[in-house]
């Protein structure tokens, strides 16, 4: 295999683990904005989805292991791009071949991978303790007061919101280019760029209101 051939490989493969994250991203997404319309209907999507086996035992690990894929691709591919810049472009100027956003890739996939381990640490590690460790009885309401609770602190509400902006800058690049290195290129391309360009805006958005909503009506 040629190393050009290898490197396409690599970014179908790390075009396609984003595809997926960006489907749990959605999935994500729709059930915290329930916990600002219905409470009750929070806690029931969350303990369904905390307490069934499919959930926890198959597609939780598939999720871990496309974080770490992806963005183990990411580092792998930023080092290789700069080693090819450096020794074959000597003349290369970023401002002029690529946007802000995709130069600086690594940078925001970085803070997202920072925020994804204080995610974890705020939801998945006490998830773990509750129902592994400490193997406290079934409470099916806990998980609103649980959510609420995270979003009380003004400094960790400020790294969430400060969080999603990176993760906007991130998918504004790369969920678009993920479509043309899986050879995306037809009638619909336009139309799936303005789709990317929304989402990338419309999700994050949605996660700070989500949390800024939260810690507004906390008090």
């Amino acid at each position: 295999m040629t190393e050009a051939a290898s490197s396409i490989g690599k970014k179908v493969a790390m075009a396609l683990s984003g595809l997926f994250l960006v489907l749990f991203l959605t999935q994500h997404f729709s059930i915290n904005l329930l916990s600002i319309f219905s409470k009750s209907s929070f806690n029931e999507v969350s303990h369904f989805m905390g307490n069934n086996p499919i959930v926890q035992f198959i597609l939780q690990p598939i999720l871990i292991l496309g974080v770490l894929f992806h963005f183990s691709m990411g580092f792998i591919l930023e080092l290789q791009n700069s080693g090819s810049r450096s020794v074959k472009y000597a003349s290369y100027k970023g401002s002029a071949n690529a946007s802000w956003m995709s130069r600086n890739m690594i940078y925001s996939g970085i803070v997202i991978l920072s925020f994804l381990g204080l995610h974890f640490y705020d939801f998945w590690v006490p998830e773990m303790n509750y129902k592994y460790i400490e193997v406290l009885p079934l409470n099916p309401d806990r998980y609103f007061e649980e959510l609420v609770h995270k979003f009380e602190s003004p400094v960790r509400v400020g790294i969430y919101v400060l969080s999603f902006v990176f993760l906007a800058l991130h998918l504004l690049h790369g969920f678009a280019s993920s479509f043309q290195s899986v050879g995306v290129n037809n009638k619909y391309s336009k139309t799936i760029k303005y789709f990317t360009v929304a989402f990338s805006v419309v999700i994050p958005s949605g996660f700070i209101f989500i949390a800024l909503f939260h810690h507004l009506n906390f008090f």
